[in-house]
């Protein structure tokens, strides 16, 4: 790839927005009130500046991007591929949520009521999914330039507005369905499932590694990389809390629904204004902004996984890539797998309660993966050896033991919270509840497993070949 058309800073920029910051996340933030303020401002602190400043400096100082490479330089092959694994199989968990969301959204073009409809949902995300793969088949420059038109139009644009519309509810001096008071803002320590919030939120701010498995494809990585996760940043945590505080403002909690909250509010907002016709419009732009925040994660772990395939993880199959350098076999056989966890939407009470079970499911697996990655960051910060122009964590190695300490406590808590069901969604039982959440913990995890046996079996395989040869 020349370089005009490598990644500059406002791609990349565009590029990690549009993938994280997602206007779909609101609703479930929202769902906790006064107190989101909070666990925005405690979850950037703990979670979402340790993790772009530890992936900023591991993007700028190692060869190749991405938590198979960090890890497995730092902890060796079999911690590399738990790593990009865990990545990776999270997101199978994570697609029918986005994808939900898109669906429950485009319904409001037919039928608000379509969104609590099961089959409806199980038989719009399926397809969109593949038309998704499909897209991500043409290869990285394709996907990102698909990414910056959603970011633009579908993202950048709804959020302004909802903002824009929260403002003038307020000088209107319309009725607030929450109050900010210096009390309220922060959680009872008394009820644990307040801190059920730092779930939707810690999600939310997921994802600030996955750039760096472009780094190949950006202009200038060691300076390119650290600029466009620093405004991403700042962009992603104002965003977040201000689209979130618009929802919690003008609806009742106990009518915020996860999969279409955020068409709601617009919806709530613009028939108060007289501006109906624009429902349909910001319909539309809602769903191709959500369509470009799932192309990135289509593509970016599958990469990673890659790496790993060709260290003998996987059969040989899985690396076959196609012209655009695309492994297509692991793309197409992550669209099969995705397919087949739709199907949760079938087995829980309500579409609010499968969202949920996602959601969390979805969290603890990408925690795992960020304790792999803060510690892999530790571990490699002796190993680097640092360019006067590359970028480093400020305060050198007390820096980043702070760094990556705040980061492991995040998730850490984040963890211990996750398995708490939550009090304000109608989740049946909570041992049907817990029963689910730990056999999907256990399905995701387990098949490593598999792959672990395999490699040893391929690597004693190598070894034999070598004896033979030398005998």
């Amino acid at each position: 790839m020349t370089t005009q058309n490598k990644l500059n800073t406002f791609a990349l920029t565009l590029l990690i927005t549009g993938a994280i910051d997602s206007i779909r996340n609101l609703p479930a933030s929202a769902l906790f009130g006064s107190t989101l303020i909070f666990f925005f401002i405690f979850a950037a602190i703990v979670f979402l500046v340790p993790a772009a400043l530890v992936s900023a400096e591991l993007t700028a100082n190692v060869d190749e991007g991405g938590i198979y490479q960090w890890a497995r330089l730092a902890f060796g092959k079999r911690i590399g591929f738990l790593g990009v694994w865990l990545q990776w199989i999270n997101n199978l968990v994570w697609f029918p949520t986005i994808l939900s969301f898109i669906a429950g959204t485009a319904a409001y073009l037919i039928d608000p009521a379509l969104a609590q409809n099961k089959y409806y949902m199980v038989g719009m995300i399926v397809p969109l999914f593949w038309l998704l793969t499909i897209i991500n088949l043409r290869g990285v420059h394709v996907s990102a330039k698909f990414t910056s038109f959603c970011a633009i139009t579908g993202l950048i644009i709804p959020m302004i507005l909802i903002i824009t519309l929260l403002i003038a509810w307020l000088i209107a001096g319309k009725p607030l369905q929450i109050h900010l008071t210096s009390t309220s803002i922060f959680p009872s320590f008394q009820h644990s499932e307040n801190w059920m919030a730092l779930t939707a939120v810690m999600l939310g701010f997921a994802g600030m590694e996955l750039a760096s498995v472009h780094i190949k494809d950006v202009a200038n990585p060691q300076k390119t990389f650290p600029r466009a996760l620093a405004i991403s940043s700042a962009i992603i945590l104002a965003t977040m809390m201000l689209g979130s505080l618009a929802i919690a403002f003008v609806l009742p909690y106990d009518q915020i629904n996860l999969v279409n909250g955020t068409i709601q509010t617009f919806a709530y907002f613009l028939s108060a204004y007289h501006l109906n016709w624009m429902i349909p419009v910001l319909t539309i732009l809602l769903v191709i902004g959500s369509l470009g925040g799932v192309i990135s994660w289509v593509i970016s772990p599958i990469k990673g996984l890659g790496h790993a395939a060709k260290d003998g993880f996987m059969p040989p199959f899985f690396e076959k890539q196609n012209k655009y350098g695309v492994p297509q076999n692991l793309l197409l056989t992550q669209a099969v797998l995705v397919s087949i966890v739709c199907l949760a939407f079938l087995f829980m009470p309500s579409i609010n309660a499968s969202y949920w079970l996602l959601t969390a499911l979805t969290t603890q697996l990408y925690m795992l993966m960020y304790v792999i990655m803060f510690l892999s960051g530790l571990k490699l910060r002796s190993k680097m050896t640092y360019s006067a122009q590359s970028f480093a964590i400020p305060g050198k190695k007390i820096g980043s033991w702070i760094v990556c300490l705040l980061g492991l406590t995040g998730c850490a808590i984040t963890l211990f919270v996750g398995f708490i069901p939550p009090g304000n969604i109608n989740i049946g039982s909570s041992f049907h509840y817990e029963m689910l959440f730990c056999s999907g913990m256990l399905a995701m995890i387990l098949p490593i497993l598999f792959f672990y046996r395999y490699q040893s079996k391929v690597k004693q395989g190598t070894e034999q070949k070598l004896v033979d040869v030398v005998s």
